[in-house]
């Protein structure tokens, strides 16, 4: 698996997380994490059709059983805020075309045919969106940033 795919299953894990209407259920945050993560993995591994056994044993071993502290809880919680304060501040239609490709799973395809638009353009939304995301992130999760803004909507 190449570092892109690796980074862009930490992300979709980061936006799954950022979906849900409540955390109250989640028990170990990081534990639920590394789950997701293990989940989109063998999900994608299965898509490339030929993988090695070795591969899957490896992500089957690699469960995270510490629990985490609960300053580690409070810290993941606000991470968890930030994110989904930055998505929110996206305009609209991009906002939207993240939401449907990152968090809700939905192929470019679908999303260019579900707003009448080229997949291109589905394309250019998302790594716009995502970029602005990065930036506001690293940004100290500023969401009233107007470079932020700018940067989803050029």
């Amino acid at each position: 698996m190449k570092r892109e795919d690796s980074d862009e299953i930490i992300q979709d894990a980061y936006c799954r997380i950022a979906t849900l209407e409540t955390v109250a259920h989640i028990d170990d945050p990081r534990a639920y994490f590394f789950s997701i993560i293990r989940n989109l993995t063998i999900r994608r591994l299965r898509r490339e059709r030929v993988v090695e056994l070795q591969t899957i044993a490896e992500i089957d071993a690699c469960h995270d059983v510490h629990q985490s502290s609960p300053e580690r809880q409070a810290a993941d919680r606000q991470d968890y805020q930030r994110l989904l304060a930055l998505i929110r501040a996206l305009p609209p239609k991009c906002r939207q075309v993240v939401e449907l490709r990152k968090l809700e799973g939905w192929s470019q395809r679908e999303i260019a045919q579900h707003f009448g638009i080229s997949e291109k353009t589905v394309e250019k939304q998302i790594w716009l969106g995502l970029k602005a995301v990065r930036l506001g992130w690293s940004n100290g999760g500023q969401t009233d940033n107007e470079d932020v803004l700018r940067t989803a909507r050029n």
